[in-house]
């Protein structure tokens, strides 16, 4: 078990609420009977658990804590337009006032910075 958590019953409820949470998500349309369909499906809710908390940590403290379904209300199910502003430019228009605005710029600021200079 994980020491850096805390005590052992601690450790427990947070493993419960992972599962608790992939259960509420993707484990909840496992594909088949068929072994290597829910095989593989279960490692891409996996990867997609471990990306959606890793999100989460990047938009701000109160999401960090946050359960999966309201990470996806409100960091993935967003109302916003894509838009192309020049050749390599992407623009997203998010509504004026809507209230996870703060928490979604944070986590594009982070994975959609400008890259290095190049050395001369």
């Amino acid at each position: 078990m994980p020491t850096n958590c805390g005590s052992p019953d601690r450790d427990h409820a947070i493993i419960e609420q992972v599962i608790a949470d992939l259960v509420d998500g993707p484990l909840a349309h496992l594909p088949s009977g068929d072994f290597a369909a829910n095989a593989a499906w279960l490692t891409c809710a996996g990867i997609a658990h471990n990306l959606l908390r890793a999100a989460a940590t990047l938009a701000s403290r109160r999401h960090g804590k946050a359960r999966g379904s309201t990470l996806r209300r409100e960091l993935i199910n967003i109302p916003a337009r894509l838009a192309h502003r020049g050749r390599d430019q992407l623009v997203l228009h998010l509504p004026r006032d809507w209230p996870w605005r703060d928490g979604f710029e944070g986590v594009f600021d982070a994975t959609h910075r400008a890259p290095p200079a190049r050395a001369a």
